[in-house]
C-alpha cells in the first residue's frame, strides 16, 4: 500500500497516514465467506430416497394420505416393474430396461419410507431440519437395525433355551453320580437293602436276556384280540355284582370278601395269590371286609412295624447311615 505525502507551510514535506479500506470492504469480504460455506441440505445419499424428494418420486404432496400414497405406488409399480416394463411405450419413451429398473427401486424405496407413520414422521423432520445431520443419520439407520421382533418373545426364547440347558446339564450330571455310585460296593448294597424294604425288588428276576419266547409273544397278541370279550365280563361281573350286593343286599361269600379284603390292601391278584392260606383265612376271621375292622387293623399293623424297625439292628444301622451320610451329606469317600 502506497503512503501519499502532504505538504505543510515551509516547505517540508511530511508522510501521511496510510490508506485504509472502508466499511464497504469489510462487508464484501464478509459475504464472500458466508457464499463459501457449505450449504446445508436434507437431501443427503444414502438416505431414503437420496438427493431426491419422496413425495416428488410418488407425485404426491406433503399432506397426501395414507391412500393416496399407495395409490400413487401401484401405478408407478405397474409402470416401471421389471416384470411390466415395455419397450416403445409413449409413456416410458427414452427409458431402458437399467433405467426402469433403477426407477423402480428409487419408487419402492419412497413408498417403503413414507408408508410408515414413524418412518414418515422421521422423513418430514429431516425435510424441515436439514442441518441436523448427525440426528437423521441415527434416527434413519436405528429404524433399519432394530430387529422386528415382539421383545417378548425373544424373552420366552431365551429362557427356553436356557432351561432346555439346564435340564440336560443336570440330568448327565445326575448319571455321571449314579454311575459312580454303582462301581462302589458300599453304596450299591445300601441302595439294594432300601429298594427291598421299599418294595422295590420283589420281582422274580428273570434269566437269560429277557428275550420274549414266540409262546409269550403269541399269549399277548391273543390278549389283545380277546380284549371285548374281557370287557365284556368285566361289565357284566361288575352289573351281576351291583345288582346282587348294592340292590338285593345279599351275603358275601368268601370270594367276595377276599375281593374286597384285596381292594382295600391295594394289591393285585397274584400278589394276593401268594400269600398264606393261613394269612388270608385271619382276614376273613377278624372280618377285613368292612371297612371300619380293615382301618384298625391296618393301625395296628402299622404300630407293630414302628416297634419292629425301632428295636432291629439293620433299621438302627440305616437310621445311623441316612443321619451321619444320608442324602443331604452324600460322599464318595470309598471307605
Amino acid at each position: 500500500m502506497v503512503a501519499s505525502t502532504e505538504r505543510r507551510p515551509g516547505g517540508e514535506v511530511f508522510p501521511s497516514s496510510p490508506l485504509t479500506p472502508g466499511p464497504w470492504w469489510r462487508l464484501t469480504v464478509l459475504l464472500l465467506s458466508v457464499s463459501s460455506l457449505p450449504t446445508a441440505t436434507a437431501l443427503v445419499e444414502g438416505l431414503y430416497c437420496g438427493t431426491e424428494v419422496c413425495y416428488d418420486v410418488l407425485g404426491v404432496t406433503r399432506e397426501a394420505s395414507k391412500a393416496e400414497i399407495a395409490r400413487a405406488y401401484r401405478q408407478l409399480a405397474r409402470r416401471y416393474h421389471p416384470d411390466r416394463f415395455r419397450l416403445g411405450e409413449p409413456e416410458l419413451e427414452g427409458e431402458s430396461a437399467e433405467s426402469a429398473h433403477t426407477k423402480f427401486l428409487l419408487i419402492a424405496t419412497a413408498y417403503e419410507t413414507l408408508k410408515d407413520e414413524d418412518s414418515r414422521r422421521d422423513y418430514d423432520y429431516m425435510l424441515d431440519h436439514p442441518e441436523e445431520y448427525y440426528q437423521h443419520y441415527y434416527a434413519y439407520y436405528r429404524r433399519r437395525l432394530t430387529p422386528k421382533v415382539d421383545v417378548r418373545v425373544v424373552i420366552l426364547v431365551t429362557i427356553c433355551a436356557i432351561s432346555i440347558f439346564q435340564y440336560y446339564s443336570w440330568t448327565s450330571s445326575y448319571n455321571e453320580a449314579i454311575n459312580y455310585l454303582v462301581t462302589v460296593p458300599k453304596y450299591r448294597i445300601q441302595a439294594t437293602e432300601i429298594a427291598k424294604q421299599q418294595g422295590l425288588l420283589n420281582r422274580t428276576k428273570e434269566k437269560g436276556k429277557n428275550r420274549r419266547s414266540k409262546e409269550e409273544i403269541r399269549e399277548q397278541e391273543e390278549e389283545i384280540l380277546l380284549f371285548p370279550y374281557y370287557l365284556t365280563n368285566y361289565v357284566t361281573w361288575y352289573v351281576t355284582w351291583i345288582y346282587r350286593f348294592n340292590i338285593c343286599r345279599e351275603d358275601y361269600g368268601d370270594e367276595e370278601k377276599l375281593y374286597i379284603i384285596r381292594r382295600y390292601m391295594k394289591m393285585s391278584q397274584s400278589q394276593f395269590d401268594s400269600l398264606d392260606e393261613n394269612m388270608r383265612q385271619t382276614f376273613l376271621e377278624k372280618q377285613l371286609w368292612i371297612k371300619e375292622n380293615y382301618e384298625t387293623y391296618r393301625k395296628e399293623q402299622e404300630e407293630e412295624m414302628k416297634i419292629k424297625m425301632a428295636t432291629d439292628p439293620r433299621m438302627k444301622r440305616y437310621r445311623r447311615w441316612m443321619r451321619n451320610e444320608g442324602p443331604g451329606r452324600l460322599t464318595f469317600v470309598d471307605d
